[in-house]
């Protein structure tokens, strides 16, 4: 096909409108989230468009393109492009200030589809999966498809309780544990070394998996977390789940797993892997060349940067609007403000109605393995500039004393 043909087919394939304004029509909606005009969604949980590194990408993207060499567009190695793994391990070591060896890495499609995929190798229906209380939501979600059984256990202001755990542990005999160490979505708590190591201690004695999904460790905005969890994998209990979602571009669907060799061989030899070979090779190409050009580190100062202010935006906004009303802990790192409301209060209640006040949160509830936590409520200070957040949450204080005069 002549390139005008191939141009023209391509036209009729993107209406000319479109072409001019992706985003103007909702009945070809691209993204996975959609805000109504003029709401402010305090819920969402991704970086607003200002943020996306797309010349940053587009460089990349030439630079790699423009090279004699087609192999990006072939079926990947399973354990993931071997060059992109050493210049991901070289990235790590140095953020995480502890050693990351590239045959301890696998390439996945972001953490979800990693998590989804150790669900598929290491559970059968029935299985039993600890998981903190609260957690990631939409981890919750993933567990159902597979049809696990959830027992949450207690956390407190340091993250999982290991006492609890310990009582959970004598009645169950899980599969495994799945924790959101450091910067914990929805809470914000960074677990202690002391508790990562016992927890580890657990998981040894007791033959279960922990799944760490470590997405938030590199976004801390004050003292450093401990060491990752998935600086234990050696014990051969731990699978640490890491993305480049949160500190590049969430449409890039591209992350990691860090665990002993024996769990790499047993990923990449899996079903999926051997049909459709590596796991997105065409992204890890191009985001190798943002790694190794030292675009990353530079991309991910500016975003830790951006985010600390923020946070004091958002901060001083609740200490105007709500200060008397809720409770909560200022996060120093990943993305979300913890609120507790009144007891009386509910947030999915609350959440009803807040389109009439143009505001948007995630209800507490939504974060429970028990159908817990009414009174809390989850913002995300990633998505809006300072001027939104601040209206943001004008808007929200406005909902609660209409709702809960």
């Amino acid at each position: 096909m002549c390139r005008n043909a191939l141009r023209e087919s391509c036209d009729l394939a993107y209406p000319a409108k479109l072409r001019q304004n992706p985003g103007m029509n909702s009945q070809f909606q691209i993204t996975q989230s959609f805000t109504a005009p003029g709401v402010i969604d305090l819920g969402a949980g991704h970086p607003g468009a200002a943020l996306l590194p797309r010349a940053t990408l587009q460089a990349a993207a030439a630079q790699r393109l423009g090279e004699d060499d087609s192999s990006l567009l072939q079926y990947g190695l399973e354990q993931g492009d071997s060059y992109f793994r050493h210049a991901l391990a070289t990235f790590l070591s140095r953020r995480y200030g502890t050693p990351v060896d590239m045959e301890r890495l696998f390439i996945a499609a972001g953490a979800s589809q990693a998590l989804d995929l150790i669900c598929t190798l290491y559970t059968q229906p029935g299985d039993v999966v600890l998981v903190e209380e609260p957690t990631y939501f939409l981890a919750l979600r993933i567990f159902a498809d597979h049809r696990l059984r959830v027992c949450p256990v207690a956390t407190d202001a340091d993250g999982l309780d290991i006492e609890a755990l310990e009582t959970a542990l004598a009645a169950e005999r899980p599969a495994m544990l799945y924790t959101v160490p450091t910067h914990q979505n929805p809470a914000g708590f960074t677990l202690p070394l002391e508790r990562r190591r016992r927890l580890v201690e657990l998981s040894e004695q007791h033959s279960f998996l922990i799944v760490a999904d470590e997405v938030y460790h590199l976004l801390s905005y004050g003292t450093a977390p401990p060491a990752p969890l998935a600086s234990f994998a050696e014990s051969g209990t731990v699978l640490g789940l890491g993305s480049f979602s949160k500190i590049l571009a969430p449409g890039l669907r591209l992350g990691w797993v860090q665990a002993a060799p024996h769990h790499m061989e047993r990923l990449y030899r899996s079903g999926l892997l051997d049909s459709g070979g590596g796991l997105n090779p065409f992204t890890s190409a191009l985001v190798r060349v943002v790694v190794e050009g030292g675009w990353e580190e530079r991309y991910l100062d500016m975003l830790r940067a951006t985010y600390r202010r923020r946070i004091a935006a958002l901060h001083a906004a609740l200490v105007e609007h709500l200060g008397r009303l809720v409770r909560y802990t200022v996060p120093d790192g990943g993305y979300f403000f913890w609120l507790r409301l009144p007891e009386q209060m509910d947030g999915e209640t609350l959440a009803a109605r807040a389109p009439e006040f143009k505001v948007g949160f995630r209800p507490g509830q939504r974060f429970s393995g028990r159908q817990g936590l009414r009174n809390y409520i989850r913002l995300s200070f990633a998505h809006y500039e300072d001027a939104d957040l601040a209206e943001g949450v004008r808007r929200l204080a406005a909902l609660i004393a209409a709702v809960y005069p």
